[in-house]
């Protein structure tokens, strides 16, 4: 048994080594005419545009992350207490729901331009195009901003405005602290919030196909579903692969060469009163970024999806799309929480470097964007089909067809590699608070394995089990390339839904399952936010 428990970390590490080498492999096969003519006309153009997409995306989010945090976290104002948990709501809403509402609202035919060529009698030629880069660059630092918003307020709440303080008292101003010492002293927080929003920029799927804005990961899609290529597919993934893992590998390099400390926590009322204009300043900087990056889009959805449901609406089949979403959420919560339970597990009791490595390495898949893992796992899934068909024809003339294939158990791996890490760190930190001694005691009353985990670890672990499977069970509600590429004919899920409306252009009927997807994510995140209020 104990073999056993040793053996988990390395089976998960193991399962998204596989995928992660049979795509970066197609790099070394013989190119195709059609990989060829991607080199030709179309990799230039992803390469622009995704080096463009990411760089604007992290000004963006950096800008309103930072700028909101630091309003939040060092002063007074009215209303701050609301939005302190609020700014955290867009989290809720998937990027590629928030991208087609900006379409249908601020397009040519939409309402907003509509109204003004009305207003003004005039053909408005001068008003930005929505469908463009810019555009869709403003609708992911929408909806990424609260990652940088959320580390960078943790880390100016522990500073205070002691920050502030000791630059003062070095004779510099209050605008010039904050970039001399405050924003230094963040520094590691912001990074990581940065990198989160890099990675979900780079693996992000509909808000570029909403757009049509030819990135890596359209391209991907393109290159398996429309030129029918596999191979072509492959070899586009690898070269995202490699580029992903390079920020990984650079980021992790400057981040261990920092040493940051905090000696405690500032005080919650520490906070600096903004008085005259200053306040309402304030006050509309945060209501307007709030207001465009959730209330809008949902109110607009809730305004879209009275309208269909009024203009006629198949209950049947939409609750046929709720219960595909539901199902695949929470059997992918038993799976992922029940697999990185027994991991953290095993590594408590079983420390060492290689444990180290494999936890790491099992937990690296979310980095990964959906349109890869889905490569990566589909052409050894297939591989493996094919050679048990083949040895059931040969021992048993039997034909078996479709086993794995066209079923959910494709679309549960990919989500448990994928979705693993989400789930780790909140139950590795519970994890945390059952100390040495008190595992000690348990094994000397002779509780050991699976007796040990039961009676002492889960009973602590509960918290943090909660918080892991609230949070894997929205992502995977949201989660659309690796359901699109993967999911068994007939297997529609809300998300996908979505695509297929707003592919269309059907933003009414698009509406309805996009607001079923925001109210998945609402309470969650609501719960959590809470708890966390300052």
């Amino acid at each position: 048994m104990v073999a056993g428990w040793r053996l988990i970390p390395y089976i998960a590490a193991t399962l998204v080594i596989v995928p992660i080498g049979v795509v970066i492999s197609s790099l070394f096969t013989s190119t195709s005419d059609i990989w060829q003519h991607l080199i030709d006309h179309t990799l230039p153009l992803l390469l622009i545009n995704t080096l463009w997409l990411t760089l604007g995306v992290l000004l963006g989010t950096g800008f309103l992350g930072i700028s909101l945090a630091w309003l939040i976290a060092i002063y007074e104002f009215p209303g701050r207490r609301f939005f302190t948990w609020a700014l955290l709501l867009p989290m809720a809403i998937p990027a590629y729901v928030t991208a087609f509402v900006a379409l249908g609202l601020f397009d040519f035919t939409g309402p907003v331009q509509t109204a003004l060529r009305g207003w003004l009698e005039s053909d408005l030629h001068g008003f930005p195009e929505i469908r463009g880069r810019t555009g869709v660059i403003i609708v992911m630092t929408l909806a990424f901003y609260p990652y940088v918003y959320l580390l960078a307020r943790n880390a100016f709440v522990s500073q205070g405005k002691r920050s502030l303080e000791v630059a003062q008292s070095l004779g510099f101003t209050q605008r010039t602290g904050f970039y001399k010492v405050a924003l230094p002293m963040a520094r590691p927080w912001i990074a990581g919030g940065l990198m989160l929003v890099l990675m979900e920029t780079l693996a992000d799927f509909g808000t570029v196909a909403v757009f049509n804005y030819d990135t890596f990961t359209t391209a991907i899609y393109k290159a398996w579903f429309s030129l029918f290529s596999l191979p072509a597919a492959s070899q586009l993934a690898s070269l995202l692969v490699i580029i992903v893992f390079v920020i990984i590998v650079l980021e992790q390099h400057f981040r261990a060469r920092m040493r940051y400390a905090e000696n405690r926590k500032s005080p919650r009322a520490d906070r600096i009163q903004l008085t005259g204009k200053q306040k309402w300043i304030a006050l509309s900087f945060v209501m307007t970024v709030w207001c465009f990056a959730f209330l809008l889009p949902l109110l607009q959805l809730l305004h879209w999806a009275i309208q269909s449901i009024a203009l006629g609406f198949d209950l049947e089949r939409y609750l046929e799309f709720l219960l595909h979403s539901l199902t695949l959420s929470s059997l992918a919560v038993l799976i992922i929480c029940t697999t990185i339970t027994m991991i953290v597990y095993a590594a408590r009791r079983f420390p060492g470097r290689s444990m180290e490595f494999a936890v790491r390495t099992a937990t690296i898949g979310y980095a990964l964007p959906g349109t890869v893992l889905a490569i990566g796992i589909f052409i050894p899934l297939a591989w493996l089909e094919n050679l048990l068909s083949e040895w059931a024809l040969t021992l048993f003339q039997l034909e078996t067809g479709l086993l794995i294939q066209g079923t959910i158990i494709v679309m549960l791996l990919a989500y448990l590699i994928r979705f693993m890490a989400v789930s780790h760190y909140p139950i590795h930190g519970a994890m945390q608070r059952i100390t040495p001694s008190i595992e000690e005691a348990a094994m000397g009353m002779g509780l050991y394995g699976w007796t040990l985990l039961r009676r002492i670890h889960l009973p602590v672990l509960k918290s943090g089990i909660f918080t892991g499977a609230t949070l894997v069970f929205v992502d995977v509600m949201k989660e659309m390339p690796i359901t699109l590429m993967t999911r068994p004919f007939g297997w529609d899920t809300l998300a996908v839904r979505v695509y297929e409306m707003t592919s269309e252009g059907a933003w009414e009927q698009a509406a309805v399952p996009a607001v079923t997807l925001i109210l998945a994510g609402l309470l969650p995140i609501l719960f959590f936010m809470r708890q966390t209020e300052n």
